[in-house]
């Protein structure tokens, strides 16, 4: 195309893009008038009410950032085009001037091909620079012309420096991945997703997939996230609000699970038995073994007549309830419901008439009534019931070692004063599942599930039971106690065994010789899992050896201060132990304030990710626990653009040779 041509076509997209930001400004300042004259419109105090939280989630959907580009590619079907961006923009006549990269129509933009054009004649990629438009790149999927993963745009955004909070990756979904955040509410799917491989993204992607395509269904029942950490969390929370969802509950399990204070700690041992699903069982028995079978009848007066119900219908109550497989507390209810019902037909025989609401509450809370209630079927509280099992852990399920591992050495007085540790609290969550049903979400996310443990994900399957999951893990990059092996038992764990296992093998984030580097820790790591690849070529690795141990912490500052003259950030990633030693000495040397530069806890950077990464001493971070070599392999597969491995210590076997 003639450069004059090329100018005009960049200045009428850019045009364009000035148009829908005005758009978009315009529904953005009709929803704020009818959020401010809801109240008058509305014909009562709820509709008001009502209309109100929608127009303020409407406005809070619709606000603009002028450094996020509106839309990000076009397509040429039919001599029409369509821009398609991260939401829907119409002008005032209500015609689409942006579409949503959710819309049916966009899905042509990921899945269009030279052998499957789809009706597509031409695609664009825009290049943005702070939202500012500055140029276009295009694929004539009608002349047999397709760039793929040799697109410059492409390449560019996918390799931006990573500075600050997660990035939307909806200028950048693969095919394969766009068939995943597209599948049906219905399908719960496993992305067994290698390093740099986006499965994070596809999780989040898929979610305001979903909300946009049953927006109102996950409304009513709700999308949650469920993350490894807060800091995690605080990482990927601009993805979707960037995307136009605001209303998705995000938190960590020991959020959910969040009943009690922690008070107590437990020692390692105690915290593997209590995470093992034979607890459950443990805590069933424990709790089902209360019941009792009636042996007297009773006898109850309302102050006009006696009424007797002898010790064999009550019985044949209890039975029934207990038959009917009813969580516990809906069971008592039941039998309750049950004594006052024959009460009733006693007092319909006698009397001729049928008694009063009134009647029937005071028949269930009359004294004979709850006495044999407490009797036969007693009320308990999750927190009294693992009170009970921890006080004395019950046999036949456990060990003697590992009854005594959990055993309380000084049983507190009453169950206020009980002090709970962290693994207590999904022993109470899964008491309370016992007693009662869990509100279900219509879709839960969970990333890092391969170091959930039995327990956990039980917690997770009370709060999905009747909506669908996108489990999103690496087998490779488990370093808990009882980090999964292989999927089945995990997804069974979770209450979705028939849920698909996708592997994600194809990396766009960490450079090809990082992931070399990474992969040759795999055969030591006990998991059965293909060997990820890269496509970036780009990167940088450095392994440096410091012959003199003290000099250790000053080749760390070295490699720091190095990475700071490129782009992005930078991360010194360090066994727990040496974390507060380094950052006094980055501190000595003035980087303290430096916003670029973070020392972590290797502990704490699964599913972070930075542009420079230093790492101190991996042999260290393999040494500081069981699954040391899993730890370190996350830790090197943290970098997307260079590494830096310092040591002074002999690296871990399977890297010697690197």
């Amino acid at each position: 195309m003639p450069a004059f041509d090329l100018d005009t076509e960049l200045s009428a997209e850019r045009h364009h893009l000035a148009e829908s930001r005005a758009a978009l400004a315009r529904m953005r300042g009709r929803a704020e008038a009818l959020f401010s004259t809801g109240d008058r419109v509305a014909g009562d105090a709820y509709t008001a009410e009502q209309l109100g939280r929608h127009m303020a989630r409407r406005v809070k959907e619709l606000a603009d950032d002028p450094t996020t580009p509106l839309f990000f590619g076009r397509l040429d079907i039919d001599d029409a085009a369509y821009h398609v961006g991260r939401r829907h923009v119409t002008d005032d006549a209500g015609e689409p001037m942006v579409l949503d990269w959710r819309a049916p129509l966009s899905r042509s933009f990921y899945r269009a091909s030279v052998r499957d054009p789809q009706g597509v004649a031409t695609r664009r990629r825009f290049g943005f620079v702070q939202g500012e438009l500055t140029s276009f790149e295009d694929e004539h999927l009608d002349r047999g012309e397709e760039l793929g993963t040799k697109s410059r745009i492409l390449t560019a955004e996918i390799e931006r420096p990573r500075v600050g909070p997660m990035r939307d990756i909806v200028a950048t979904i693969q095919p394969e991945q766009d068939e995943l955040v597209r599948a049906d509410l219905a399908d719960s799917i496993c992305v067994q997703g290698a390093p740099g491989t986006g499965k994070t993204a596809v999780g989040l992607h898929r979610a305001a997939y979903l909300l946009y395509l049953h927006r109102e269904r996950l409304r009513r029942s709700g999308v949650l996230i469920v993350g490894p950490n807060t800091a995690f969390l605080s990482y990927i929370s601009a993805v979707l609000p960037a995307l136009g969802e605001v209303e998705v509950q995000q938190g960590t399990v020991d959020d959910l699970v969040a009943r009690v204070p922690v008070r107590a700690v437990d020692t390692p041992a105690a915290t593997l038995v209590k995470n093992d699903v034979r607890m459950a069982e443990v805590l069933s028995r424990a709790l089902w073994r209360k019941l009792t079978k009636p042996t007297e009848p009773i006898m109850v007066s309302d102050g006009s007549y006696r009424w007797r119900i002898d010790a064999e219908p009550l019985r044949r109550i209890v039975d029934e309830a207990r038959r009917e497989g009813l969580p516990y507390a809906v069971g008592r209810d039941r039998v309750r419901a049950r004594v006052v019902a024959l009460l009733q037909r006693q007092s319909e025989y006698r009397t001729g008439n049928s008694p009063g609401e009134g009647w029937l509450r005071k028949m269930g809370k009359v004294a004979p009534v709850t006495a044999f209630l407490e009797a036969a079927w007693p009320a308990v509280t999750p927190e009294a019931l693992v009170a009970e099992v921890l006080t004395d852990p019950p046999e036949g399920v456990l060990t003697d070692e590992e009854r005594a591992a959990i055993r309380w050495a000084k049983p507190p007085r009453t169950v206020k004063s009980a002090k709970f540790s962290v693994a207590d609290l999904v022993l109470i969550d899964e008491a309370a599942g016992l007693l009662d049903r869990e509100p279900s979400f219509g879709h839960v996310v969970v990333d890092e599930a391969q170091d959930l443990s039995p327990m956990q994900a039980r917690a997770i399957a009370r709060r999905s039971e009747h909506g669908s999951i996108t489990v999103l893990g690496d087998l490779a990059q488990g370093t808990a106690p009882w980090a999964a092996a292989e999927w089945p038992e995990t997804l069974a764990h979770l209450g979705k065994p028939e849920a698909a296992v996708v592997p994600l093998t194809v990396g766009f984030r960490v450079p090809a010789s990082v992931v070399a580097l990474a992969n040759r820790l795999l055969p030591a790591l006990g998991v059965d899992v293909p060997e990820a690849v890269s496509l970036r070529r780009d990167g940088d690795l450095a392994i440096v050896a410091v012959t003199d141990p003290s000099d250790l912490d000053a080749e760390t500052l070295a490699e720091v201060t190095a990475a700071l003259t490129h782009e992005g950030s930078v991360a010194v990633i360090a066994a727990d132990a040496a974390v507060d030693r380094l950052r006094g000495h980055l501190a000595a040397a003035g980087i303290e304030d430096e916003p670029r530069v973070e020392v972590v806890p290797a502990t704490m950077v699964k599913g972070l990710e930075y542009d420079h990464v230093v790492v101190h001493e991996p042999a260290d971070i393999a040494d500081a626990e069981a699954k040391g070599l899993n730890r370190l392999y996350v830790v090197l597969t943290r970098a997307v653009s260079r590494l830096s491995v310092v040591h002074a210590k002999p690296l871990p076997g399977p890297l010697a040779s690197a």
